[in-house]
């Protein structure tokens, strides 16, 4: 599917709101270090997001390629993408 490329992919899926304010998006992707597909929840809570795709001692992935998600995702949160 996306195996030969040499950067970075997120796509969003999916994304809902809870009634108490809490905001679930669906990614899909690849990282291009380790050359792996990906797919998980990323959680926001006051605006920040949270979750194991991102989470330092938990996530499979690069840092590198944590960073790219965390990043993208704040400025599609920052931009209303999620409204």
């Amino acid at each position: 599917m996306m195996c030969e490329k040499n950067h970075h992919i997120l796509s969003v899926i999916d994304f809902i709101h809870t009634d108490n304010k809490i905001l679930f998006v669906k990614v899909v992707g690849y990282d291009a270090n380790f050359k792996i597909e990906f797919n998980g929840e990323i959680k926001f809570l006051n605006g920040m997001p949270f979750g194991d795709l991102i989470h330092g001692q938990r996530s499979i992935l690069s840092p590198d390629c944590r960073q790219y998600i965390r990043e993208n995702l704040l400025n599609k949160y920052s931009e209303g993408n999620f409204d």
